[in-house]
């Protein structure tokens, strides 16, 4: 990261914490719209399908939305401005406003908020790459 980028993200968040995020939201985006909400078949004998399916009790939708609601407010503010930055509000010089906006607009429904984003964590990887961090399948040994 070069100094200027640096000196411009002072992030509460890691950049650990936002790419298992992003690989949580990558399995959480993937899922597919229920075909069958009462399968009455075994899941050995229908291959599991079942799994890929979007189903309120989703395990990957409960441990994002867990993940999310165990970070302080200061990286939530954080994880809310990377989604703003990664999906075009602007750029890493005007981090701190958008920070600030994100301050603001903080509220008890963050996890909500960010999950109803379809574009989630092609957002939080785009702005870790305008921060010069390393992208989320290069980490992908070090998770």
């Amino acid at each position: 990261m070069n100094d200027a980028v640096n000196e411009a993200w002072r992030p509460s968040i890691s950049p650990e914490t936002v790419r298992f995020l992003i690989l949580k939201g990558k399995q959480f985006d993937v899922k597919d719209v229920v075909t069958e909400p009462d399968p009455g078949s075994n899941p050995s004998d229908d291959g599991m399908i079942e799994v890929l399916e979007d189903h309120d009790d989703d395990p990957v939708e409960k441990e994002l939305r867990s993940a999310i609601w165990a970070l302080n407010e200061d990286e939530q503010i954080d994880l809310v401005a990377l989604a703003w930055l990664g999906r075009g509000d602007g750029d890493v010089d005007d981090w701190d406003e958008l920070r600030s906006l994100a301050a603001d607009a903080h509220n008890t429904r963050t996890a909500a908020y960010l999950l109803g984003l379809p574009l989630l964590p092609d957002y939080l990887e785009e702005a870790l790459d305008q921060f010069g961090e390393t992208s989320t399948d290069d980490a992908l040994g070090r998770l």
